[in-house]
């Protein structure tokens, strides 16, 4: 893929407009279309009524990734728009710089020079927001499992909140502290990964 192409131009319009849109709005276009015009997808739930009369384990996966397909697109699209915007903007900035010209001058073949060093350092910025994109995950659940009626942990805070039940939301508000956490803790490793200038300490 070159910059400037055809391609180039309709994915990075694809990205943004996936970039601009929340993930809930996302939630009720793709209900009202898939859902409730074509018919090609459950209205809501996680499971389908009858789920528990599946003899096959097979049949019972198979029901449950018919659920689940709008949702993940609904948590997944935000994430992955901000993430293919950072890395063709690090990308692009790093192609020009100085380092990788100079790599080129002397003879090592250009896409060796993005694969050994411009995707690398393009790299650093995403891995030290890997953390807060779990946080973020967790805050974009509250208003998709409630428009697509998913028994899960955003729900039951979007409930506590509106029947004032504190110590659940408290329990929450820990949860996401705690995979906070965890993910800075990813983050700081992913980073000493990638780039070559971190070390872990002896």
């Amino acid at each position: 893929m070159k910059h400037g192409s055809i391609f180039d131009s309709l994915s990075s319009v694809a990205i943004f407009v996936g970039y601009a849109l929340p993930g809930y709005v996302v939630g009720v276009l793709l209900i009202t279309l898939f859902s409730y015009h074509l018919e090609w997808t459950p209205m809501g739930g996680f499971t389908s009524d009858d789920f528990e009369d599946y003899e096959l384990l097979s049949e019972q996966v198979k029901d449950i990734m018919w659920h689940a397909i709008l949702p993940l697109i609904c948590y997944l699209i935000g994430d992955f728009a901000t993430l293919t915007m950072t890395m063709k903007n690090n990308l692009m900035e790093n192609l020009s710089a100085d380092y990788i010209r100079t790599a080129i001058a002397k003879g090592l073949p250009f896409k060796h020079a993005v694969r050994k060093h411009a995707l690398r350092n393009s790299l650093i910025p995403i891995a030290s927001h890997f953390g807060n994109s779990l946080l973020f995950f967790m805050t974009g659940a509250f208003l998709i499992e409630v428009i697509f009626n998913i028994d899960g942990i955003g729900l039951l805070g979007y409930e506590s909140i509106m029947e004032r039940d504190y110590p659940v939301v408290m329990g929450i508000v820990a949860i996401n502290a705690i995979l906070l956490l965890f993910g800075n803790i990813i983050s700081d490793i992913c980073v000493a990964l990638v780039d070559p200038r971190v070390k872990f300490g002896s």
